[in-house]
């Protein structure tokens, strides 16, 4: 079709229950309809889960489409523990529940041996390394990938000790971060 032909609706945490079943009418009407996310992957930590649930409860056919995923890419590439891992989403903002949080991932990755893959909003992606420089143990590993698949792509893994000497600059990049300790 042509980008004229299109009928592009909002989805986000605002959009009221009714729309979205009104967005996914035209399949009634034997229109196919397409979900597209403008950061990441559709459905993952990503309102797209809402429609896509609607769309099972209407008995429409949901098909997902082969594409990059930020998260399993930087997963791939981190070096870590690819066999077991688990993404936790977005961390809690408020400072003590953040803290908490970290921790818990740190201890859940050295007694399950399991990398924790988690990501922040792009605009508090350096404070969020300022904490982890802060809270995580020396010799716990941290990979943080942003860009992924564009020429600024950006992939390192380093221990906590070495990533507390370095500095980098990715505010409003959309990032992964992923923690691996050893038992």
């Amino acid at each position: 079709k042509l980008h004229s032909d299109l009928n592009l609706f909002p989805l986000n945490k605002h959009t009221p229950q009714a729309e979205i079943e009104n967005y996914l009418n035209p399949c009634f009407k034997g229109n196919d309809i397409g979900l597209i996310s403008d950061a990441g992957c559709p459905g993952i930590a990503d309102p797209g889960a809402v429609i896509t649930q609607k769309a099972y409860s209407m008995n429409i056919r949901v098909k997902p489409l082969v594409g990059p995923s930020s998260i399993l890419l930087a997963m791939m590439s981190s070096g870590l523990n690819g066999q077991n891992f688990a993404f936790n989403g977005y961390l809690p903002i408020d400072k003590k529940e953040r803290k908490k949080a970290i921790k818990t991932l740190e201890n859940r990755s050295q007694k399950l041996d399991q990398s924790q893959i988690f990501m922040e909003t792009p605009y508090r992606n350096e404070k969020l390394l300022e904490d982890l420089k802060r809270i995580l143990d020396s010799e716990t590993n941290l990979c943080i990938a942003y860009d992924l698949t564009q020429s600024s792509e950006f992939i390192k893994t380093l221990d906590m000790d070495q990533w507390k000497k370095k500095y980098i600059s990715f505010h409003k990049k959309p990032a992964i971060f992923i923690i691996h300790k050893q038992g």
